[in-house]
Formats: C-alpha cells, sequence, structure tokens
C-alpha cells in the first residue's frame, strides 16, 4: 500500500527528501494505534482505505519485531514484507528503509533472482533483516529451498484481498504456512477484503471475507470511528458524467472493414494451404500470426465503434507501425506479412475515405466539438471525456489519471489528445502493464512515466488497472473512469488514487443505460455491505475452513535440500526445463501433452524434446486432462531428479560458475577475477637447481662436469675465445649440448655448448679460477673500486664473500688447444695481489702531495729510455706484446684493452679532455684530479678500448621497429648505425698488464647473453624433471618447455602464443571427448558449460597456481645489467619493497592490483615480480601445447593430470556410446546416410551415429531421443585441434598474431557452411521447419554465386550448416574409436582450401582499425537503428577531406563491417592500403604507434619533469587541399565540416610522456590525423645543459608535423633534450603552445 498523505498538523513521516542520514520519525493516530495493538496480539488483516497510512503501521509491528530477531542460540529470524507488483516492492522497501535501523532490501524478477543460487540467498539472509519483494519470488525460493519457512517470523501481505485461487499469496499460505509447525505471525493490508463482482447481500460479504481469513489465519479490523478516518483521509466524492448514447454511427465504414477482414482472411487461409505438409514449425507460427491479426481487427473495430473514426485510424497505424518482422521469414509467410499490411493500408484508406472533409485535416477536426461527434469523427463519450479536460481550464498542474479498460483505447486516445490545438498546454501519457504479447510498456519504460506524472511534467494519464492499487502520486486532484470498474476492488482502489483535497473521482455513464447505472448501485451497495460486514464481524465466530487449509496436494521432497514440487507447481517446472534445453530459432524446445481418454478415466503423454534426459512418459489416471497433464509432469519432474537433469533444488542442471579465488586469504575483493589481463599479480621466481653448488668453502680439490663454449663469427678475421663452464650438476643432453645465436651490430656470433666430460682441479686452481672470474666480470660489468662509508675500497680487501652456494660455477677462457688458459689466469691473480698494494683509492689534495706521491713499479728503474719498451705499473713490455693486451687501470680499476701506442704524444702533451677543465697536460690531469706524480711522463701514450656495458645479444635489433611501409613494401632489414668506440688516451704506468688477449675480453661480452639462454633452458630442464617424476618422461625437449614458459615480453625470437594457442585446442578436445563418453545423458548446454568451466581462465590460472608454474615464468626481457655471473658483485639492487623475506609468494589477495602503472615483469633481489593474472593461464595452455608437440595425445593427458585436469578416456565409454548408436532405427533414412558416405570417402560402421550427426531437432518424428547438438559439441572441438594443428606444422615462420587469425578464418561456422554447400552435403540435413530450409535454399543460391570462400560482413552463413559439417565430424570420432588422423584424412578435402597467410584476409573492421591506427587516424561512429537493420556511419578524417563510410545489416557487427569495406575500397583507391595481417611487433614493452616515431601515446612513464622555457624555434604553415569526390563514400571537403567549440584541455602533465599523451588526446577528440616527429641527434664531447635542467652528452632535436583539417599543417622544432622521447615531449608541447596562441584550443592552467 501507499504512504499516507502529509495534510495533517501532525503528519506520520517526513517527506523522502527530508530523510537523508537519519531515520524519519512519525507519531502515530489514535486508528493506526488501535490496529496496531490488535495486530500485535493476533493475525490481523487490517481493512483500511488507501492513504490512511497502513504501510506505517506495519513499519511500527517491523520495528517491534526486529527488536527480537536474534535469539540466545544464535538463530537469526526474518521478516518477509510481500507487494503484489514491483512498482510496490520499490515503494515499500524505500518507506522501510526510511523508518527503521534494520538491514532491509528488495527483490523481484528484473534483478536476475531467478538465477540466483543457493550461496547467493544464504548471502542475502545473512546480510539484511527484512526482505520485501513479490510473492512470486518467495514462493519460487521456497519451493527450491533457497529459504525456510521456519526461518520467518513475520510475514505482511501488502493488498492481501489477491489471496485467492492460484495467486502465489494463496499458494505460499496453503504449501507453507498451513504445513508449518512454527507458523509466523501474519499482517494483511488491504482496502477491499472482497475481490470478486459483486457481494450485494451481508452473506456474500460474510462468505468472502471468511474465505480470507481462513487462508490468511486471520481477522479483518477495520476502524469503527470513520469521523476520525475521515479527517485525515482526502476523500474523493464520486461524480457522475453522463455522456450522450452512443449512436450507431460508421455503419457503411464498419461493413466495408469486415467484408475486406474477410476477404483478406480468406488469402491467408490459402497461403496456409499452399505450405508444404513435412514441415509442422509452420501451424503453430501461423496461428500465432492469425490471431495476432484478428486481434487487431478488433482493436481497430473497437476504435471505431466506441471511440470514433480518428481513434480508428490511430489504431491502424499503431498495428502497422507493430507490424511483424519478416527479414528471415520463409518466403510464404512474408507473403502473409506483405498481404497484412496490404490490408491494414486499405484499412487506412477506407478511413480517411469515410471522413467528411479531407484527412488531411484530422490535425484540427475534434476542435469542431459536437459536430465531431455528429459525423463520427469522435464518439459522444470521447467528446465528454474532452469537455472534462477543458473544464480544467488552462491550469498546468493538473494530475489527472484516466482509467480505460483496453490498451488500445490508452494508445490511440493519447495519440489523439496531442494532436488536439487548445488542449495542448496538457502534457499526455498513457500506462500499461508489460504485457508485450499485447502492446504493453517494458518496466522501465513504467517507472520513468510514472515518476513523471508524480512530479508533475505529465498532466493527463491514461492508464489500464496496472495503478489501480497501491501507486502514491500525492497531488493527484483527478481519477475519471472512462471505463467503469467491474468490481468493488477496483472501484474501492481507483478511488484511492485521489489523493488532494476536495479531489473527484469521475464515473462517465451513457446516458439512460440502465445496465449501467444498476452496475454503479451495484458495487456502491457492495462496498457498503462488505463495510458493514467486516466491522460487525465476531473475532471468535469465524473458524477456520477446513477446505481451503488441508487442501489436498501431491508433492515431491528431495530430502537433501527440502526442496519441493507440487501437482500445481509441476506443469510450470517441466516448461522451466524445456526452456533451458539447446535451442536455435528454428526449435524452441518446449513439452507437448498428448490426451489418453480411456472412459470417465483420462491420461496423459508428456513428449519432451530430442535432447532432454528422457523423451516420453505416461501419466496416472486422473478426473480430467487438467489434472493428468499435472501428473505426468509429477512423475516427469521426478525421473529428471533421479536421472541427473534437476539438481537438488529440482532446479535444471548447469554447471555452477567457479568461484575465482576461493583460495584467497584477504578481504580485499577486485572486480576483476584469477586469469584476466587487468589484474596483476606478485609472484616469485625458483631457483636455477643445477648453478647451485657445495664446492665453494671446500679446501680440497673438487670434480666439475665441463662444457665447452665456442664462439665462430660470420666475419672470418674476427676471433673470439673459446670458455669452459665448470659446474657441479651434470646437464641434460639437451641442455648442455645446443648453439645460440648471438646478435652484434654489424655481425652475428654463433656460439655452441657441448660436454666435455668432467675435469678436476685442486685447491689452488680453484683459487685461481675464481680469483680471475672475480677480477674480470666485476672488472668488466661491475666495480673493482667501490665506496663504503666514503672510503674507496678494492673489491678484493674485503671480507665480502662473493660466492653464493645457490650460483656457484666456473666459466675459463681456453687456450686455442682447447687447454685452460692457466697463463693469463695467474696473470690476473699477479695484477690482484699488485693492486691490493698498489692501487690508487684514496687522493690527497694537490698541495699535499709530495715525491713519494709518484708511482712505485716492481721494475728495476730504467734509467735510460728505450724506445721500444714501454712500462706499465707492474712490468716492462715491448710495443709489439702491448698491443691485444687486456689491462686495468690503477686509478679506476676500469678494464681496457690496448689499441695502440699514439705517435708523438707523452704525459706532456694537452689534454684532450673537458677544454675549460683548467688541465695543461695529461700529467697535470693526474695530477690534480688522482694526486698521481708520473714517473715517466715521457713515455708515449697508449689508445685503450674502453670496457662497456654487456648487451642483450639474443635479440635480432636490425628485424625491430620497422616501420608499417617498410613491413607493406617488403623492407629489408634495418641498418643499425654503429656508434664509435670509447677510445681514451692514458699513460702506460698507470696500467697492470695481463696475458689475456683482446679475443678473452670480446668473448666475456658475449657471456651474459649465452648464460642467461642456458640458464632458462636449465630452468625449462627443471621443471620437465618435476613433471617427469610425477608423470613419467616423454621426451620433451626444453627448448620447447621453454617457449611455453616464455612470455611476449621477453623479445625472444619465441614465445610461448604460437604453443598456447595449440594447447587451448588441445585442452579442448580432450575435455570435450571426456565430458562427451562420460555424461552420454547431458545435452549440449550442460557439456559446453562444464567445458567453460573447466578451461576458463580463472580454471587454468588456479591449475598453474598449484601447480607453482609461476615461478617458472620468464616475463620480461633480458636485462644484462642485471645478470650477475657467480662471484660477481651487483651493481644495481632491487631491493624488495614487498614485505617477504622468502622467493615465494603466497596466493593471496593482497598481493593482487589493478593499477595499470605496475611495471610487469621487473624483479627485485628476492624474484618477486608482478606478472598479469591471464599469463599464467595462457602458460598452462602453452605447456599442454608443448607436450602435445613433443609427445602427442598422450603426453599432453599426462600433463594435464600433472597440473589436476583428469581426462583419461577409458575405452569402455567408447563402446558404450557406440552400442547406444547402433540401436538407433536407420534404415527409413538409408537413402540419405549412402549418399553422405559417398560424398566425404567413409563408411560408418555404426550407421546410428551418421544418422544422429544429420538429424536436427525439428525432426518431425516424434519421440526421437537423438539430434546432432551432442555430436556437433564433441565436432567442434575435433575440427579446431585438427586445423590449429594443420596450421601450426604447416606455418612454422608465421608469427603468433597470425597464426591466431588463421585459425579464425578457418575455424567457424561461416567456412563449416561454405564447406557443407560445396560439398552438397545440405541435402541430407533431417529437418522439419520450412523457415531453416528457406534459409538454407537462399545460403545455398548464395554461395553458387561465389567466386571465394569468404562472405561479406553482413552475410552470415545458416548456423545449421555449420554445425552439421561439426557433428559429422564428431561422428566419424566416435565411429573410428577417436583415430584423429583417420578423421583428419576424411575432412582436410572436405574444408579444403584451408586459408594460407598469403590469401588470409583480415574482418574488414579490424583491417580498418589496424590501417589507421598504422597512419594515425581516428575513426568515429555512428549507429541508428531502424526496425531491425542497423546503420552505422564511419568518419575518417585524412589530412585533405573526410570520408564517410555508411553501412547496414541485422547486427552492428555487420553494419560496421560493411561500412569499413567501403572505407577501406575508398582508401584503396587513394593509393593507402595495408596487408591483409596485421603488423607484428615483438616489442610490447615500447610500442610504436605514431608514424615516424618510436613514441608510444600511451606511456605511463612518470620519471622526470620536461617542463621549463619552451621558444617557438621553426613555424611552418602549409594550406590544406581538397580531395575529389569518389563514388560509394560520401566525402566532404575540410571546409564542410561544422564549426566546432574551441576544445579546453585539463592542464597539461610536465611528466615525462605528458605532452605526448595531451596532444594525442586532442587529436583523437578532434580527429585531427596523429603528429609525426622526426628526431635529429647531436653528440658531444663535452657535457651539455638542457632547459629541463638534465645533463647529457647526447642532444636530441625533434620536429613536429601536425595536419589540422580546413586549415593547413603546422610544422615546428622544439628544443634540444637529453634523450629521444624527452624531444618529442619538448616539440609537442610547443605544438600545444602554438595551437592556443592560433586560438584553435584552450590549455586548462
Amino acid at each position: 500500500m501507499e504512504p499516507e498523505e502529509k495534510i495533517n498538523p501532525n503528519p506520520l513521516k517526513r517527506s523522502f527528501e527530508a530523510m537523508d542520514t537519519h531515520i524519519a520519525t512519525f507519531t502515530p493516530r489514535d486508528y493506526q494505534l488501535k490496529v496496531y495493538e490488535v495486530a500485535m496480539r493476533r493475525n490481523t488483516i487490517a481493512v483500511l482505505e488507501t492513504g490512511v497510512g497502513k504501510t506505517m503501521i506495519a513499519v511500527m509491528m517491523i520495528k517491534e519485531i526486529g527488536k527480537s530477531l536474534k535469539n540466545d542460540n544464535g538463530d537469526k529470524k526474518l521478516i518477509i514484507f510481500l507487494a503484489p507488483t514491483v512498482h510496490l516492492v520499490h515503494q515499500q522497501c524505500k518507506e522501510i528503509k526510511a523508518h527503521t535501523t534494520l538491514n532491509v532490501e528488495e527483490y523481484y524478477g528484473a534483478r536476475g533472482v531467478d538465477e540466483w543460487n543457493a550461496k547467493t540467498w544464504e548471502k542475502e539472509i545473512n546480510e539484511h533483516d527484512v526482505l520485501v519483494m513479490t510473492p512470486q519470488i518467495l514462493l519460487d525460493a521456497l519451493r527450491k529451498a533457497y529459504l525456510s519457512f521456519e526461518a520467518f517470523c513475520f510475514i505482511v501481505l501488502d493488498e492481501c484481498h489477491r489471496a485467492n485461487g492460484n495467486h502465489p499469496y494463496a499458494r505460499i499460505m496453503k504449501e507453507y504456512y498451513h504445513k508449518s509447525t512454527k507458523r509466523p505471525k501474519i499482517f494483511g493490508m488491504t482496502a477491499s477484503p472482497v475481490i470478486r463482482k459483486g457481494v450485494s447481500s451481508i452473506k456474500d460479504s460474510e462468505e468472502q471475507i471468511g474465505e480470507l481469513e481462513s487462508l490468511l489465519d486471520s481477522q479483518v479490523y477495520i476502524v469503527e470511528d470513520r469521523m476520525e478516518l475521515e479527517q485525515y483521509i482526502p476523500s474523493a466524492k464520486p461524480i457522475c458524467r453522463f455522456y450522450e448514447p452512443m449512436q450507431p454511427s460508421n455503419l457503411d465504414t464498419k461493413a466495408k472493414l469486415e467484408s475486406l477482414w474477410s476477404k483478406f482472411d480468406a488469402v491467408l487461409l490459402g497461403l496456409r494451404e499452399s505450405l508444404p505438409d513435412q514441415y509442422k514449425d509452420t501451424d503453430d507460427k501461423y496461428k500465432t500470426f492469425r490471431d495476432r491479426l484478428a486481434n487487431d481487427h478488433a482493436k481497430i473495430l473497437f476504435c471505431l465503434e466506441n471511440l470514433g473514426l480518428v481513434c480508428a485510424y490511430e489504431a491502424v497505424k499503431v498495428c502497422i507501425e507493430n507490424s511483424p518482422n519478416v527479414q528471415e521469414e520463409c518466403e510464404i509467410y512474408k507473403e502473409s506479412v506483405i498481404q497484412y499490411e496490404n490490408f491494414l493500408r486499405e484499412v487506412l484508406s477506407i478511413i480517411e475515405g469515410s471522413f467528411p472533409h479531407e484527412h488531411e485535416k484530422l490535425l484540427d477536426v475534434i476542435n469542431g466539438g459536437s459536430d465531431a461527434v455528429a459525423t463520427g469523427e469522435i464518439s459522444s463519450k470521447l467528446y465528454e471525456l474532452l469537455e472534462i479536460f477543458r473544464s480544467f481550464g488552462k491550469a498546468t498542474d493538473v494530475l489527472c489519471i484516466i482509467f480505460v479498460e483496453r490498451i488500445i483505447a490508452a494508445k490511440v486516445i493519447d495519440r489523439v489528445m496531442k494532436k488536439i490545438s487548445d488542449l495542448s498546454h496538457f502534457t499526455v501519457s498513457y500506462l500499461t502493464g508489460s504485457n508485450s504479447s499485447v502492446g504493453g510498456l517494458p518496466p522501465k519504460a513504467q517507472t520513468e512515466i510514472l515518476e513523471s506524472f508524480r512530479r508533475g511534467k505529465v498532466n493527463l494519464l491514461f492508464s489500464t488497472d496496472v495503478v489501480e492499487e497501491g501507486i502514491h502520486v500525492a497531488k493527484c486532484s483527478s481519477v475519471i473512469r472512462f471505463d467503469l470498474p467491474k468490481t468493488v476492488r477496483s472501484y474501492i482502489q481507483s478511488r484511492g488514487r485521489a489523493r488532494e483535497k476536495d479531489s473527484q473521482y469521475i464515473i462517465m455513464l451513457e446516458r439512460g443505460n440502465k445496465k449501467q447505472l444498476d452496475h454503479v448501485s451495484y458495487i456502491t451497495r457492495s462496498e457498503n455491505s462488505m463495510t458493514n460486514t467486516a466491522m460487525n464481524r465476531d473475532p471468535g465466530g469465524c473458524p477456520l475452513k477446513p477446505s481451503i487449509t488441508n487442501e489436498a496436494l501431491e508433492k515431491y521432497v528431495v530430502e537433501s535440500t527440502g526442496a519441493s514440487v507440487t501437482t500445481n507447481s509441476s506443469v510450470s517446472l517441466i516448461y522451466k526445463y524445456c526452456e533451458k534445453l539447446p535451442g536455435d530459432k528454428f526449435f524452441v524446445p518446449k513439452p507437448k501433452f498428448e490426451p489418453m481418454v480411456d472412459g470417465d478415466v483420462c491420461r496423459c503423454k508428456l513428449i519432451l524434446p530430442p535432447n532432454a534426459a528422457f523423451q516420453t512418459i505416461i501419466g496416472r489416471e486422473a478426473r480430467n486432462f487438467h489434472a493428468a497433464k499435472q501428473l505426468v509432469c509429477l512423475d516427469a519432474c521426478k525421473k529428471l531428479h533421479v536421472m541427473g537433469a534437476l539438481n537438488d533444488h529440482l532446479l535444471p542442471f548447469n554447471e555452477e560458475p567457479s568461484l575465482n579465488d576461493s583460495s584467497t586469504s584477504s578481504g580485499k575483493v577486485l572486480p576483476s577475477g584469477a586469469g584476466t589481463t587487468k589484474r596483476k599479480e606478485l609472484h616469485g621466481s625458483i631457483g636455477v637447481r643445477m648453478l647451485s653448488g657445495t664446492w665453494g668453502d671446500k679446501l680440497d680439490g673438487a670434480m666439475f662436469h665441463a662444457y665447452k663454449m665456442d664462439f665462430s663469427c660470420n666475419i672470418a678475421k674476427e676471433f673470439f675465445s673459446s670458455f669452459v663452464f665448470l659446474l657441479e650438476t651434470k646437464l641434460d643432453d639437451d641442455v648442455g649440448n645446443i648453439e645460440v645465436e648471438l646478435y652484434l651490430l654489424t655481425k652475428f656470433v654463433k656460439s655452441s655448448i657441448s660436454s666435455c666430460g668432467q675435469i678436476y682441479l685442486d685447491a689452488q686452481q680453484m683459487g685461481k679460477a675464481k680469483c680471475f672470474q672475480e677480477l674480470i666480470f666485476n672488472g668488466l660489468f661491475g666495480r673493482l673500486f667501490f665506496k663504503s662509508s666514503e672510503v674507496r675500497k678494492f673489491l678484493f680487501q674485503t671480507e665480502e664473500s662473493l660466492w653464493d652456494p645457490l650460483n656457484l660455477y666456473l666459466l675459463l677462457p681456453l687456450e686455442v688447444d682447447l687447454k685452460i688458459n692457466w697463463t693469463g689466469i695467474e696473470s690476473c691473480v699477479s695484477a690482484v695481489e699488485f693492486l691490493k698494494i698498489n692501487a690508487r683509492l684514496n687522493f690527497q689534495r694537490p698541495e699535499a702531495v709530495n715525491e713519494s706521491s709518484s708511482l712505485n713499479v716492481n721494475d728495476p728503474v730504467v734509467t735510460e729510455i728505450n724506445s721500444e719498451i714501454i712500462h706499465l705499473a707492474d712490468r716492462s713490455a715491448s710495443i709489439n706484446s702491448l698491443k691485444q693486451m687486456v689491462v686495468i687501470a690503477i686509478h679506476t680499476g676500469r678494464i681496457y684493452s690496448i689499441l695502440d701506442i699514439v705517435p708523438d704524444s707523452s704525459a706532456e702533451s694537452p689534454f684532450e679532455g673537458d677544454a675549460d677543465a683548467g688541465f695543461s697536460s695529461f700529467a697535470d690531469y693526474y695530477y690534480k684530479k688522482y694526486s698521481i706524480v708520473l714517473k715517466h711522463p715521457e713515455q708515449p701514450l697508449l689508445l685503450l678500448k674502453q670496457s662497456h656495458n654487456s648487451h642483450n645479444l639474443l635479440v635480432d635489433f636490425r628485424n625491430e621497429g620497422d616501420s608499417f611501409k617498410n613491413k607493406l613494401e617488403g623492407g629489408k632489414k634495418k641498418i643499425v648505425e654503429r656508434k664509435p668506440y670509447q677510445l681514451v688516451h692514458i699513460p702506460p704506468e698507470l696500467l697492470v698488464g695481463t696475458d689475456l688477449r683482446t679475443n678473452v675480453l670480446k668473448s666475456c661480452y658475449l657471456l651474459p647473453s649465452l648464460m642467461h639462454r642456458l640458464e632458462s633452458l636449465m630452468l625449462a630442464s627443471q621443471l620437465r624433471e618435476e613433471i617427469t617424476s610425477h608423470v613419467g618422461d616423454f621426451n620433451i625437449s626444453s627448448s620447447l618447455i621453454l617457449e611455453a614458459l616464455t612470455t611476449l615480453r621477453c623479445n625472444e625470437s619465441f614465445s610461448m602464443e604460437r604453443l598456447e594457442l595449440l594447447g587451448d585446442s588441445v585442452l579442448k578436445y580432450t575435455i570435450s571427448c571426456h565430458l562427451f563418453l562420460k555424461y552420454p545423458k547431458k545435452h549440449e548446454g550442460q557439456l559446453s558449460n562444464h567445458r567453460s568451466r573447466i578451461v576458463s581462465n580463472s580454471a587454468l590460472h588456479k591449475l598453474g597456481t598449484n601447480s607453482k608454474l609461476q615461478e617458472y615464468i620468464r616475463d620480461c626481457p633480458f636485462d644484462p645489467r642485471k645478470w650477475t655471473a657467480a662471484g660477481q658483485r651487483s651493481i644495481w639492487p632491487s631491493p624488495c619493497d614487498h614485505g617477504l623475506d622468502t622467493m615465494e609468494v603466497p596466493i593471496d589477495s593482497k598481493f593482487f592490483s589493478e593499477d595499470t602503472k605496475l611495471m610487469l615483469g621487473k624483479t627485485c633481489d628476492r624474484g618477486h615480480r608482478w606478472m598479469g593474472s591471464k599469463t599464467l593461464s595462457d602458460c598452462v595452455e602453452a605447456l599442454i601445447g608443448a607436450y602435445y608437440v613433443g609427445g602427442g595425445l598422450k603426453a599432453a593427458l599426462r600433463v594435464m593430470k600433472w597440473l589436476g585436469v583428469e581426462v583419461e578416456v577409458e575405452h569402455s565409454l567408447i563402446d558404450d556410446a557406440i552400442k547406444i548408436a547402433s540401436l538407433y532405427s536407420y534404415a527409413p533414412k538409408a537413402e540419405h546416410i549412402g549418399a553422405i558416405e559417398s560424398k566425404i570417402g567413409y563408411n560408418f560402421s555404426i550407421k546410428g551415429l551418421l544418422l544422429e550427426a544429420i538429424t536436427h531437432a525439428t525432426e518431425p518424428e516424434q519421440g526421437v531421443g537423438y539430434c546432432y547438438q551432442r555430436l556437433e559439441f564433441l565436432g567442434d572441438a575435433v575440427l579446431d585441434i585438427l586445423i590449429t594443428w594443420h596450421l601450426y606444422e604447416n606455418h612454422k615462420n608465421v608469427d603468433p598474431g597470425e597464426l591466431t587469425d588463421l585459425r579464425s578464418a578457418s575455424v567457424n561456422n561461416d567456412s563449416f557452411a561454405v564447406a557443407a554447400v560445396r560439398r552438397n552435403l545440405h541435402p541430407h540435413l533431417q529437418h522439419g521447419s520450412l523457415y531453416l530450409e528457406n534459409q538454407i535454399s537462399a545460403f545455398v543460391k548464395l554461395v553458387s554465386g561465389m567466386s571465394n570462400t569468404v562472405l561479406t560482413p553482413d552475410t552470415k552463413g545458416p548456423k545449421v550448416l555449420g554445425d552439421l559439417v561439426e557433428s559429422i565430424a564428431g561422428a566419424l570420432l566416435i565411429d573410428s574409436k577417436l583415430n584423429l588422423e583417420e578423421v583428419w584424412k576424411i575432412f582436410k578435402p572436405i574444408l579444403s582450401p584451408i586459408v594460407t597467410p598469403d590469401k588470409l584476409e583480415l574482418p574488414p573492421s579490424r583491417e580498418l582499425i589496424e590501417l589507421c591506427d598504422s597512419l594515425g587516424y581516428f575513426i568515429k561512429e555512428q549507429f541508428i537503428s531502424k526496425g531491425d537493420t542497423v546503420h552505422v556511419v564511419l568518419k575518417l578524417q585524412l589530412e585533405d577531406v573526410l570520408l564517410d563510410g555508411q553501412g547496414s545489416g541485422p547486427t552492428r557487427k555487420a553494419a560496421r563491417g560493411m561500412a569499413s569495406l567501403r572505407l577501406l575500397k575508398e582508401l584503396e583507391s587513394r593509393g593507402i592500403s595495408s596487408s591483409k595481417r596485421r603488423k607484428h611487433d615483438n616489442d610490447v614493452v615500447d610500442v610504436p604507434s605514431s608514424r615516424g616515431s618510436d613514441v608510444n601515446p600511451c606511456s605511463s612513464q612518470t620519471d622526470g619533469d620536461i617542463s621549463g622555457s619552451i621558444a617557438r624555434k621553426k613555424l611552418k604553415l602549409q594550406p590544406g587541399k581538397n580531395g575529389d569526390p569518389s563514388s560509394g563514400v560520401c566525402l566532404k571537403n575540410a571546409g564542410d565540416t561544422k564549426k566546432v567549440d574551441i576544445p579546453v584541455l585539463p592542464p597539461v602533465d610536465m611528466k615525462k610522456g605528458g605532452p605526448r599523451t595531451s596532444l594525442y588526446a586532442l587529436c583523437k577528440k578532434l580527429q585531427w590525423p596523429m603528429p609525426t616527429f622526426d628526431p635529429m641527434e647531436q653528440k658531444s664531447r663535452t657535457l651539455i645543459q638542457f632547459g629541463d635542467d638534465t645533463t647529457g652528452f647526447n642532444s636530441f632535436e625533434s620536429q613536429i608535423s601536425l595536419t589540422i583539417p580546413d586549415f593547413g599543417k603546422i610544422e615546428l622544432t622544439g628544443e634540444a633534450r637529453a634523450d629521444k622521447k624527452s624531444s618529442f615531449d619538448s616539440a609537442a608541447l610547443l605544438m600545444m603552445y602554438e595551437l592556443e596562441r592560433q586560438g584553435k584550443i584552450v590549455i586548462g592552467q
């Protein structure tokens, strides 16, 4: 019921607007307290008029009872508030929330409550105290045992008079309340306790009220003091408004319409009879169509007779607007609809011809008033209604509800009212129920209209009885009963809508119509009788009627849950079960009932669809067909439950979706689930066990496994020293014997690793080897001198241990004869010992330097200079022996290689460093900076090559970053500019010599990349060992497993994507076989749901984490700086800030994030790294794919078992499936079976399998227990794996993205449908649908005229044809006992030609997007729906012209595809086209997105600030040029575009990447082509200071070019910056300032 009016001085509650955060208070009126006190004592039906505040009495009771919802045992009780409509649920829930502190929630169908499961309901029960819902929701929840009736302590029934017959109120009371031993308190609310048409006598009233009391186990209570009520209630006084008798007018028009209908009906019957008899689906459709047309005809006649010509005219237009859709119907049905539309047009013509004057004047015809009545244009009844409206005057605050009986009356009067000029000041609308079959309004529209009426935006609301009950409109001043109320309830309820003081309740009566007068008199007497009966009832003299409370209903109860189904609910449950079976637009699963009458006894035969768990059942005997139907359905429900087709809540069994993150322990919940790309997760890393050792602290010798590393350069004269890799553990053969290509800038080196047995090193050799490794790797890739507590130290003079037992191995150089180069190693040991004494670690101030600061070398003092001898710090050597020597500087600890002697030079030569540094010579430089006095300043300087950082040599950068244009033109490998070596001049006496040559050093730079690959293979081998220990060895290569563990982010030449694609198909196939065989009674929908649950990303993620697969994944590019050899001290630490002490990270939601700025793959020092959640799911699929490639299906099944997927296929199950199919009678279809076998070239052993494969669910033969759906489910997976494997094997050099496109182009319904037609398989499809036959025929005609196999975007192949191909494949698989090779041998010719890379065509929409992305153009789209056709316009702005591509189709996707196709053709005519496939870029870390640049417009980098003074450097303006128009695509010159408002940009983020992001966003918004950048680099030997307070030796200036349509091109150059991307930002910022200067934009401050 509605809340009461706020018209009294002591209102019950304040307005909703005032109910903000506090509980609204109210003071109960005396009568409310009386009702409350009675209702708290006993179950009560409160009979009070609308608007007196019945809801508030219920709220008072809820507040009181709500105080004791929890008892001492912790059991929780619930309060249930039932309201019969969704409008009332909203209204009452709002009231209870406003006036109580209880947790209140509302429930209705649109919330999806019908699909909730037990867990969802349990959550709702735990979180709420008061549940407000429609009674059907409660009844369903009780029947499903989601709610327990014993949990209710109080039930409120709003509009409780509805509790009769089979209404949910009645069913709840009969099935649950009266059967319960613990009954809740009941409070019913109504304005009219009687519902039937008349209760003119006291006896009638007593009977109806008694039935209601008995059913609700309550007693009626009515307030006796009417004076008190009238003080608060603005009672509307009934007024009778008489209209003149309806004269029979327009008889001639009516006769013409009747004649026309007879003629049309005969045509319709003729068309029906021309339909083929074998197609049964036309009968129901034609019957429904004919009923609809007859209904439309009746509506038009009703309007003509009761409302006049004008309304009849509008009624015809309503029918035309709602004409049936025939886009995909059969020809005969289309013809029928065309005939019907012609009929309506003729009706329209007849009505137009019936007007006394031109129908063009219809808009003003009603203004003639009574004249229009005389001519039949409007009826006298409608005229009187208009006069009532005119009596309201010009006031615009009128709120009036007009109740009409029929929806069509509400619609047409609403339309006519809007055409009347003297009533135009009123806003008119109409409101109906949501029954779509009779033209009702959807719930959302109802709510919006009602809200508009409440707010006064609508003045006159025409309505059916949908708003009679309970709807609260406080200011409604008039209610007009255009059609009389049929019952006393309708009379009282509609009168109660008039809430305003002095409001009117106008009843329209025909003058002189005695029947109408008697009816109104009868209703008013009934109201008085009802009121008197209720007031005079004796509370103790009304025992409950046993006939109602003890209704005998047969029931089936599930013991485990308590869910139940009765004879009353069994029929609806069977219908619901059928609704959940798989169907299509040609087959709607539904039950069929056949009566079986034998004398006075009736039984019913139930026939279920062919994909149901069973097909037929005959019920028990009953007194009539209705009862027999209920009994057979009850028996069927029992059987379905026993078979598992209905679950224990008696719902159609479908797989429950898996709950994400069920294993997490934290309370934080992210919207994105496990396995999604949005979610990021912190994971740990596992150590490589093969690298660990125990020999580090051994005092004696140790035995090592030795692996030789050889390097062969493609340039013959380049020589690299071989190395030997010594470790304690033996490597697997496919790890210790490999070849790896390493890519340098101008050459490549083939490195090979091979086992060379075992080698023993004694303690002394081990010490020397460790010393060598520490010196070389720290000297090259780390630091020999480092600061500690502001003091420089030599690495070898610290107590720090550099050898970790988990990373313990040796890398030693070999001599030409493949022996360890102990000479070179020992010289390094000597160099270390020398540096321990002579290293220049701490520098004194120059003024404190004396002669003792000069270098003291170990060589004897040379008194005479020999020009052929050079004195190093530790030795003297001839000039020739110096070249290619590796040396170490005593003042920096850096390692160099000597290139040559610098002729005519000495330490006294002018210093070549910074020009303004103030050093006069090299000697002066070392004296002032290092406090070193050179002992041999006269020696020539040495030209040295400086050591440098190692690089990632696993990536061929010559193939990276190719421009789109180069790709299109088949561009060659990119030539990378070689940067000059960093050469230095140093006096010889500052260098410590070694016996190592440059070729050793050159090899050292190769080792980080080679070792990274080796370590990765070790990790893959380690995972293989783990899997093998559980499932056996299948000889899967470590390189294949490594591929499965490597993401695209690693920038390797391989990644998991290809294997993931294959693994996805393998997983799908194995799961499909397993489910198909294990569950022969599950239909295709259940199998698909089950499969989806198993192969979902969230499920795969869980499998991966359970197997700790995340610890093995490689997810970032190799960073050589972060690589450290054994014995090397890292100079690039990444401290862990994740709060974990271990390498392993627990699966906990506190380690999940959706932060888009997280750096993925970057590993901290404890091995933790952020990873995309989907990466783990992909890795699981890739690993399955790797095992399939390496070991076939058996190996794939075993690794799936290790992962936790149990899919073993038992041969007995195959035999069972064959046995079932062998029982099918195929003889009647033998001709079709033989023809198909001949066409595909395979003879089935079990013909029943093929029969099942070609049988559609519409096959008219009754009781057939099969159709092709299950085999289609299996065949889909079969063809998927076969085609994917074919593509994988035959296109090994195709990148993963293109491989995915190839599969998408090959494995789809359209390609299969085309194959079915081209192999002439379609005639053998067994079905019973004329509509399906017509669609197939149309498609066959289309395919016969095609030159290729690709359909246009607006054309779709009939799904049944694709299904036919898949189901035959599934049947063949079972018949061959899962022989995939046999299936492929048969199906490869059927599916040929299978698409190849050179024939691949991308969908036009995607091709256009990728082309525009590469060229920097933006597309805008606009959709318009007209009926069942979608139209789209794609706008593409080029530099000189705006292109409009238009397309249409049945869906948005189809329309967009056609528009894209037209735009692509137009672009191609302009010389702009792309390849058929997308560009694949390995570098996903920083993808180029703008022409001529390597800038990422979506970069989220925030390091560094680029703000600073920006000055305009160069500006070039070019006028725009207009293109020529072309047919097919609408072209608009730039000047044709409308003037737009100047856009205001938000303040520009001055962090790195910010200006570019702002400029790109601007271009996208305005559809300007993307700007291009042309960077220029300059190098300097001196440090440069830039405007953004950065410094560097390289300077970048970027020229930016931006084309603005209708304006021209702006070119300018930004300021110099230290790196390329910062220079892009500088140019972008300058461009935005220039655009602001020219008035194109405004930049926010």
